[in-house]
């Protein structure tokens, strides 16, 4: 794939290819992601409930799914779903980030989407940043607005869906810059551009995924709703 081609094929841009990181570059990524890993591993063993591994299959299978389905988007390409937010939403950062890692590896290894040598940077940038910080932005905002609100809850998924999609991209162009690939302003200016109208699409799906299952079971979602409690009159 030619520089030229990755650029005007924003349903694998944020897959970077084998060949646009130097080693260094790819060696950093690596170590972060590792070190991601092996601490989310820790998390997920001490503090998750065995109830959430069935979620976390099924989480996963979804996201895998839903991420084959390309939406149109103006000049005649497409882009998918990535699923970083709707993965910290329902299972909280950790859980989410090994989700969301396991899915990039299938997609690498059997669908060839995205490089082997930079999958460390890929998962970097659509794990970390796509779910670790999808779930910190839209738990923020949602906690400012109204935890037990749809409201709260709709305008931090909107946000963080968007703004996960926007980062990532703003990462990978970082990193394929920095490789000395393509030069920051070309690379830069057309990922941003690009991601800014997938991402509408990333927040539209995860808007919709997360308001049914909050209509249907609140309790699926990681910081779910509080019932309001019922006071009992002294007789």
């Amino acid at each position: 794939m030619t520089c030229l081609s990755f650029l005007i094929s924003p349903q694998l841009a944020l897959h970077i290819p084998d060949g646009f990181l130097n080693l260094p570059t790819s060696l950093i990524a690596w170590m972060a992601t590792i070190a991601l890993i092996s601490l989310a591993l820790k998390r997920v063993q001490a503090d998750y409930q065995e109830r959430a591994v069935p979620l976390m299959g099924v989480c996963a299978a979804f996201i895998f799914a839903a991420q084959m389905i390309n939406f149109p988007i103006p000049g005649g390409t497409s882009g998918h779903l990535l699923g970083g937010t709707l993965a910290g939403v329902l299972l909280g950062p950790w859980a989410g980030t090994l989700v969301m890692s396991i899915v990039f590896v299938v997609q690498a290894v059997f669908f060839q989407d995205g490089g082997l040598t930079v999958l460390g940077a890929n998962i970097f940038n659509m794990g970390a940043i796509g779910t670790f910080g999808g779930y910190y932005l839209y738990k923020a905002i949602r906690f400012a607005i109204g935890r037990q609100s749809w409201r709260g809850m709709a305008v931090g998924v909107a946000v963080a869906s968007w703004c996960s999609v926007v980062f990532a991209a703003i990462a990978a162009a970082l990193q394929i810059a920095a490789s000395g690939t393509i030069p920051l302003g070309v690379v830069l200016g057309a990922m941003v551009s690009w991601h800014v109208l997938i991402g509408i699409g990333e927040t539209l799906i995860t808007l919709i995924a997360v308001n049914f299952i909050w209509k249907v079971r609140p309790d699926l979602l990681f910081d779910a709703p509080r019932k309001p409690s019922r006071r009992i009159a002294n007789g």
